[in-house]
């Protein structure tokens, strides 16, 4: 991961044949795939601006629990920062209401950066986002932060 002042980071890796193909996660939640010149790697060759739910499609198609697992690895690099999966189990007081309700940041200081539902990875979810029975959160905190983002999920 490299980190873009200002912008956000870029997440890369080079084929087996040379090509380098990366993805920019922009601080205002916007998504860039980008594919570099064969020739010059540092040349963007062609890119493209991807929704949320374009990003979501391209990771249920690449694999989504191999994505959440990944971010998982790299959120333990980050000193004093856990990544945590939380279900949401149905008939949870979130079960069907807004990521917003929970003001999960405010009471815990943890960030939920992706919600997985069905296979399907929905990344930085909105404040709107609703829950639903059966979602795994993916959640970046602190331990005892985490703790408690456990306990409103199953307790409000």
């Amino acid at each position: 991961m490299t980190p873009l002042p200002g912008l956000g980071t870029q997440q890369d890796f080079t084929t087996r044949s040379g090509h380098r193909i990366g993805v920019i996660s922009y601080r205002d939640g916007r998504f860039e795939l980008i594919v570099c010149n064969h020739g010059d790697p540092d040349k963007v060759a062609t890119s493209v601006d991807l929704t949320v739910e374009e990003t979501s499609a391209l990771a249920n198609l690449l694999g989504a629990p191999h994505l959440v697992a990944q971010l998982t690895e790299q959120q333990r690099e980050v000193a004093g920062i856990t990544t945590r999966q939380l279900p949401v189990a149905p008939g949870s007081p979130y079960d069907g209401r807004a990521l917003g309700d929970t003001e999960m940041r405010t009471r815990t200081s943890t960030s939920i950066v992706a919600v997985v539902r069905g296979g399907t990875v929905h990344p930085s979810p909105r404040p709107d986002f609703e829950f639903a029975g059966g979602d795994l959160v993916v959640a970046v905190g602190t331990a005892d932060g985490l703790r408690a983002a456990t306990e409103i999920l199953d307790k409000g």
